[in-house]
């Protein structure tokens, strides 16, 4: 079935075009033109957040400061050898991905480690990622309280991602 998908919405679409008596190619042609002018705008941002996060990774400076804040995370509830995911995952999925699979190698699948790993890759978002693509989509330059209320929001979802492992996997 998933195979017929876009056929569809590509027939869907034609038909709605013959329907309004519209050129269904000039129509998809010129979202088309709109989706890479998107694209252009959104590109620098996600070049500069990417290189950033590889530089710190590079640095060692995210590990200097994963292995400062293990204190903070131990007194949160979160298990501090996420202290790496907790650190990336605002910042890069991919990054954030590559940290939760060396976890769940290092200390195992089942283990509390991985499995809090695995929640709070579910349950946090890229704050920084999905700000950049969609306020500046929306050509916002001032994010105002939209970056603090996401960060906190991602404090909350490490904090209960622990929480609820440690509640539904008990040691």
């Amino acid at each position: 079935m998933t195979d017929y998908i876009v056929p569809i919405l590509l027939f869907l679409a034609a038909a709605m075009a013959l329907r309004r008596k519209e050129n269904a190619y000039d129509v998809m042609l010129q979202g088309a033109s709109e989706g890479l002018k998107l694209l252009v705008s959104i590109l620098p941002a996600l070049i500069l957040l990417l290189t950033a996060v590889y530089m710190l990774r590079a640095s060692g400076a995210m590990e200097l400061l994963s292995q400062g804040l293990r204190p903070l995370f131990a007194l949160l509830g979160i298990p501090p050898e996420t202290a790496m995911l907790v650190l990336v995952r605002p910042l890069s999925g991919s990054a954030a991905l590559a940290v939760g699979a060396d976890l769940m190698a290092q200390y195992g699948v089942d283990s509390q480690v991985g499995r809090t790993a695995a929640v709070m890759l579910g349950s946090t978002e890229t704050t920084f990622y999905t700000i950049s693509v969609y306020f500046g989509a929306a050509g916002i330059r001032k994010t105002r309280y939209a970056i603090p209320a996401a960060l906190f929001a991602d404090l909350v979802g490490f904090c209960m991602a622990s929480l609820t492992t440690r509640l539904f996997f008990p040691e």
